[in-house]
């Protein structure tokens, strides 16, 4: 993996003080050739931080006394902190986490048989106003730093320790608030850490980034990370994608598809997860079935169908639950593994589509307002 930690973009708390958190292993490297280091104390600290989660720097015995007081001089270890905490009757647990900025993002966990995805956000808010997620509707604040977003898996992890029911982290989606391409350099290294042997170890696999397709990202995302990739469809052709996904007009169809052919081409996964969000009368259709189909015919790829979650204001409506099975066996016949993704934690809004943070608005900055997005 190449550095994603720039020295003038390390995070950085409130009070200056470098939060180690947000380094992966590049970025760790650099500081400690700053500091004049052994390389090795890299993947101590890594150790230290995220597999044993120790953040009292006095407690990391096997660095040199020297180093330790260093540490302590120059950095701090924060994790977000909740505001509340939420758990639906079937079992999945919602969080909204403060920021430093006395803003909040939500990190759902859904527990299945066998594993336990977190769904972990990237941004306050989010810039590209999809026509089905109310996220855009109450603008876009900023970036999650590598190490806000690296904390809510930190956060859930310690979460579900204390809980006593043998809950844990399987699987990260980057499903949550904002868009990840939109805030690369963090995205990178908050997911090179979750992929690294050293620090939270998962297989790359159980690691999904999930995107409108920012194309110009996306084939740069490719030189440096291997994660699993899912790319927001929700329309099988330009003029109805123009119209959900706005960024479809800047990046239409005939450049996104070969973008994540190209992902696919140079990492080791075997296929794409499309998500395709399901809209009455919109883009459910039995001719937008197939006409899907077609799209899709020549790149390996699993489609995963969401029924539509409506919020405040939407003129959307969720498709009937007969006409999304209907869609599916249209593309299932054509050769597509489809699935249909279970509602998960509607009672506390915390199922696809009903993420809630709190934003201010940088074009209204008196503004205090909410806001979701797709998960």
């Amino acid at each position: 993996m190449t550095s994603t930690a720039a020295t003038e973009q390390r995070p950085r708390t409130e009070s200056g003080r470098l939060n180690l958190l947000g380094l992966d292993a590049a970025g760790l490297d650099e500081l400690l050739q700053e500091l004049d280091e052994k390389p090795f104390r890299s993947k101590q600290l890594r150790q230290w931080l995220h597999q044993r989660r120790v953040f009292d720097f006095d407690e990391m015995t096997d660095l040199a006394k020297g180093f330790r007081g260093k540490l302590v001089d120059l950095a701090e270890l924060r994790v977000p902190k909740a505001i509340f905490d939420r758990e639906s009757a079937d079992g999945t647990r919602k969080w909204l986490l403060a920021l430093e900025s006395g803003q909040a993002v939500e990190t759902v966990y859904i527990p299945e048989r066998g594993r336990g995805t977190l769904c972990v956000s990237s941004q306050v808010g989010c810039a590209l106003d999809c026509g089905f997620c109310s996220t855009g509707k109450q603008g876009f604040n900023r970036n999650l730093s590598a190490a806000e977003i690296i904390g809510q898996l930190h956060y859930a992890t310690q979460a579900l320790e204390d809980e006593g029911r043998e809950r844990r982290v399987t699987n990260v989606v980057m499903m949550g608030m904002g868009e990840p391409l939109a805030n690369f350099r963090n995205v990178v290294a908050a997911t090179n850490l979750m992929v690294d042997p050293y620090a939270w170890g998962l297989s790359r696999r159980r690691v999904t980034l999930s995107t409108v397709g920012l194309v110009p990202a996306l084939y740069r995302l490719t030189d440096v990370s291997n994660i699993s990739l899912a790319v927001s469809l929700h329309a099988p052709n330009d003029a109805l994608r123009d119209e959900i996904v706005p960024i479809n007009r800047k990046y239409p169809l005939r450049e996104l598809l070969p973008a994540c052919e190209h992902y696919l081409g140079n990492t080791p996964h075997h296929c794409i997860y499309w998500e395709y969000v399901m809209l009455d009368g919109v883009n459910d259709s039995d001719a937008q079935a197939r006409e899907l189909a077609a799209l899709l015919r020549h790149i390996p790829s699993k489609i995963n169908l969401i029924p539509f979650n409506p919020f405040p204001g939407t003129r959307y409506e969720a498709s009937p639950r007969e006409r999304i099975h209907r869609f599916a066996d249209i593309l299932q016949n054509a050769g597509f593994i489809t699935t249909i993704r279970r509602t998960r934690g509607q009672d506390i809004d915390g199922a696809c589509g009903q993420l809630v943070g709190q934003v201010i608005n940088r074009r209204n900055q008196g503004k205090r307002g909410t806001t979701s997005a797709n998960a």
